[in-house]
């Protein structure tokens, strides 16, 4: 798990059970909770967690998914990762032409980020249906459910292998650490500047 690799990195002492959502981290007072990617928004909105890694796609799906609703909880973002870098893009069966977002308008549109697409139709002035979908978006044009899809890309692998193209670019993506807006005691906000102070210091390292 590369958030563990790069918690170890920022100099914390973490044996995990693999059984166990549930780890503590031996030299500071600081409690790791493993969970789904789209539940550490929530838990950090909530004040359950103080800190949460995780991608800015799915952040900012959480974020307008509470907006849309009515809900002002929020999250802050403490800084960027430097790992985890992806994009959200749209993509579409090899066969279809695009030389515009508008080549979208009446389309299905399967993704896993509704709010996110939402957003980027509406920023484009474009009508299309969404489909929400949860995993394996890169089949529903096979399965006829959806013309099109927006879904995470890294290689592009995926998407050739579903005879799919990457037509646009919706938003890049890497691990954010987030934190939650409430006023932290001076032990965490110690632990937080250690954890913060020591990751500056492994960029630059790998950057020289």
């Amino acid at each position: 798990m590369i958030q563990l690799i790069f918690l170890k990195k920022c100099g914390l002492k973490i044996r995990p059970d693999k059984n166990s959502l549930l780890c503590h981290v031996e030299n500071l007072p600081i409690d790791l909770l493993f969970v789904r990617d789209d539940d550490i928004p929530t838990l950090v909105m909530d004040n359950v967690c103080d800190l949460g890694i995780v991608g800015e796609n799915v952040s900012l799906e959480k974020k307008l998914e509470y907006t849309n609703n009515g809900n002002n909880k929020e999250f802050e973002i403490s800084r960027p990762l430097s790992f985890g870098r992806c994009r959200l893009s749209i993509a579409l069966p090899k066969e279809k032409s695009f030389n515009s977002p508008q080549c979208l308008e009446n389309l299905r549109i399967a993704t896993s980020y509704p709010n996110i697409v939402k957003q980027y139709l509406e920023k484009n002035t474009i009508t299309a249906k969404i489909i929400p979908i949860s995993g394996s978006v890169e089949i529903a044009p096979r399965l006829e459910i959806a013309d099109a899809i927006c879904d995470i890309v890294s290689t592009g692998r995926t998407l050739a292998e579903n005879n799919l193209k990457e037509v646009d670019q919706v938003m890049q993506s890497q691990a954010n650490l987030i934190k939650s807006p409430q006023e932290f005691s001076v032990e965490k906000t110690r632990n937080i500047c250690f954890i913060a102070t020591t990751h500056r210091k492994c960029i630059k390292s790998t950057r020289k």
